[in-house]
Order: C-alpha cells, then sequence, then structure tokens
C-alpha cells in the first residue's frame, strides 16, 4: 500500500528538486509555496480513492447530476514544517475538518533522541478518512507518536499517509506499526539515513527552512 508518485514524470517532480536545491532554498517564500503546490497534488492524487455520492445540480438551464465527496477528509500534520503542505491540501479539500499535533526532538546525552508529542487538537475521526502529512519521514517516531495521540479521537475509515521525502528505513517501520490497509503516499524514497537520523541526500531541516532557524 505504498504508492511512490516519483514513479512517473509530473510536475511534482520539479517541485522536489527545487525544494532539495541549496540555491533555491536561500528564498524561504519559493520553499512554503513549494511545500504547498506539493500538498495539492497530493491531495488531488488521494481524492481518486476516497467515496463519492451522486448530487443533482441546478443549473441556468436544467439539473445535472455530479459525483461529489461522499465527506470531507480529516487533515492531520505535525507542527511545524507540516504546516504548507497541509495548507496545499487544505486549498483542495476546503471543507475539511483539520488535526494539529506538536512533536518534538528531544535529543539525549549520548547524541540519540527521543520523539514526544505535547499537544493535540483534533476532530472526532471515527469512520472518516484520515490523512496525516509531515514533508520528511525520517525515522518515523513522529508519524508513529502523531497517529498513537489521534486514535484517542476514534478508528477513521481509511488512513492515508503523507511525506514528501522518506527514508527506506523509515517507511519499512511504519508500514509495520499502522493498521492494515493504511495507504503511503511519498514523493521520494532515499535509501540513506544518518546516525543524527537525516535523510541523505534528503533537503536538510524542512521547518528551519520554511520558517527559519530555531533555538
Amino acid at each position: 500500500m505504498i504508492k511512490n508518485l516519483s514513479g512517473e514524470n509530473s510536475i511534482l517532480q520539479q517541485y522536489i528538486a527545487e525544494i532539495r536545491d541549496v540555491e533555491v532554498q536561500n528564498d524561504s517564500m519559493r520553499f512554503r509555496r513549494n511545500l504547498e503546490r506539493i500538498g495539492e497534488i497530493f491531495a488531488y492524487e488521494i481524492s481518486k480513492e476516497l467515496p463519492y455520492v451522486n448530487k443533482e445540480t441546478t443549473t441556468p438551464l436544467g439539473v445535472a447530476i455530479s459525483n461529489v465527496l461522499e465527506k470531507p477528509p480529516v487533515l492531520a500534520t505535525i507542527l511545524r514544517a507540516g504546516i504548507p503542505l497541509h495548507q496545499g491540501m487544505l486549498n483542495i479539500f476546503d471543507q475539511a475538518e483539520n488535526a494539529f499535533i506538536s512533536a518534538y526532538r528531544k535529543s539525549k546525552k549520548d547524541g540519540s533522541f527521543e520523539v514526544h508529542v505535547e499537544y493535540m487538537a483534533s476532530p472526532e475521526i471515527t469512520n472518516k478518512d484520515l490523512i496525516i502529512c509531515d514533508p520528511m519521514l525520517a525515522t518515523g517516531k513522529s508519524m508513529e507518536l502523531a497517529f498513537k495521540a489521534i486514535k484517542e479521537r476514534g478508528v477513521p475509515r481509511k488512513i492515508h499517509v503523507v511525506a514528501i521525502i522518506a527514508s527506506q528505513e523509515a517507511l519499512d517501520e511504519v508500514v509495520e506499526k499502522f493498521p492494515v490497509g493504511t495507504k503511503f503516499w511519498i514523493g521520494a524514497i532515499d535509501e540513506e539515513l544518518t546516525a543524527e537520523s537525516y535523510i541523505v541526500p534528503g533537503l536538510g531541516d524542512a521547518g528551519d527552512l520554511a520558517y527559519g532557524s530555531k533555538k
């Protein structure tokens, strides 16, 4: 249940190339906009797998029968790097409910780290389509903890996980930890993960590139 969108040529490849490019990364506004554009592409692709119903629409000349979303999904993101990606999907699913999870790395003296979730705001998700996004899937720990937190709001009908760039190691990990039937939407898969858990070639720290470095 993994859909790697880099497996076929599309404008998505250009946007991913730009967010990786050290020269283009100097323009934080363009970086955020590219994340947003990528979110729109992911949302369009995911929309093909959501449930639809027939609806009669009155036009000036008659009645048209259209297929429309049965109900909008719940869009969830991990703060702060996920905000532009989330906004891109919200541009497409403009009636979606939204959930936000704050997850951060807490470094240890030995150089390793733990991921902590300190905040969550979420609607009820029972029997709804849930889309969780984070630009980078490095170790998968943030995504796993975010899902563990949001499960407190119910059991979704279907789960979609979105990441622009994922390490193969993280992808193998989260596929095992998420429920059977979860679909993973990935923009590119990179093979290497450093000892500090950064994806190579990756793109660096997406949050810093979008919003400035943090102390």
